[in-house]
């Protein structure tokens, strides 16, 4: 599962053998959410959340959504499609 990109201390990562739409998977230690990405304008839209408050959720959401260009293209490069 590579990770695209770092949010403060949080991982956001797309996996290789995942399923459409494109999302990313944001992970700290037992902590994760799913974010779809809504590709390619957005804006990002959470899905699943467990043990994030509602503070950092909304943190990752923003941080996805200033990298968004760069999380469809990898999505992309990785799936072929969104």
């Amino acid at each position: 599962m590579p990770t695209i990109v770092w949010i403060r201390n949080i991982r956001i990562v797309i996996y290789p053998n995942d399923h459409r739409p494109a999302h990313v998977h944001a992970i700290r230690g037992d902590e994760f959410s799913v974010f779809e990405l809504n590709c390619p304008n957005g804006p990002p839209e959470l899905r699943e959340a467990h043990g994030f408050s509602g503070t950092e959720l909304n943190r990752i959401a923003e941080g996805i959504a200033a990298q968004l260009g760069l999380l469809c293209l990898k999505w992309r490069l990785i799936h072929g499609t969104y």
